[in-house]
């Protein structure tokens, strides 16, 4: 069964963000919260989400800013802004900025919820989608991946792995990342499970003198770069 989508809300205010958060969590969805501009940055680093909540007027970094450098680092997600402004012009502005939707403050959880769903269908997995980084092709209905025209045999966590490098290319993904997107768990002390796929994957990937495309970035995670 596939997870369930998570979604980062990004608002000052405390009483909108908790709002938000338990009729979210109350309908499924896996929440993380963040009350700045740079918290929520780092949070989209840490937790992947798959949609974003952005209110447009946050301290120091901006929602307009933050929805500019998401965009910027290449991340598909879907964002939703809030506003207070009911100008047009403003809208366009952040619509142009990369937003998906907007939704003008104060507004109904239902209609959040609405555009939220209607969102994440936009995003989901469009039928015959096929990832691409280097010489490395994923199909990922096919749940087939090939690399110079050679077709790689992988078991489902070797897939699963995979595609999250490949939904995230020349991003270094920390371990406790990966491990909660491919294994949905928290590791707990000295466990090498992340590092024996890893090097399962790359003996498939570098067969036939293949050049490494998964990398180890120290102290951080790993990254999928050239």
């Amino acid at each position: 069964m596939s997870e369930a989508p998570r979604i980062l809300v990004v608002d000052d205010d405390q009483k909108i963000r908790t709002v938000v958060r338990r009729g979210l969590a109350y309908e499924g969805y896996r929440v993380v919260e963040a009350a700045t501009g740079e918290e929520g940055l780092e949070k989209a680093r840490e937790h992947l989400p798959d949609l974003v909540v952005l209110d447009v007027m946050l301290p120091g970094i901006d929602g307009l800013e933050v929805c500019r450098r998401l965009r910027a680092s290449g991340d598909e997600l879907a964002i939703l802004m809030l506003t207070a402004r009911d100008e047009v012009r403003d809208r366009v502005v952040g619509l142009e900025t990369g937003a998906d939707d907007y939704l003008v403050k104060p507004f109904s959880f239902e209609e959040l919820l609405a555009r939220v769903r209607a969102l994440l269908r936009r995003r989901a997995t469009p039928a015959g989608e096929i990832l691409r980084f280097a010489d490395l092709e994923l199909d990922v209905d096919a749940r087939e991946a090939r690399r110079g025209g050679r077709v790689i045999e992988l078991t489902t966590t070797e897939f699963n792995l995979l595609l999250l490098f490949m939904r995230h290319p020349r991003k270094v993904l920390t371990r406790d990342v990966i491990m909660e997107h491919v294994w949905s768990y928290d590791f707990e002390g000295e466990s090498n499970v992340l590092e024996v796929y890893v090097r399962y994957l790359r003996s498939k990937l570098e067969a036939d003198n293949g050049s490494r495309l998964i990398h180890t970035v120290r102290g951080a995670g790993y990254v999928l770069k050239e």
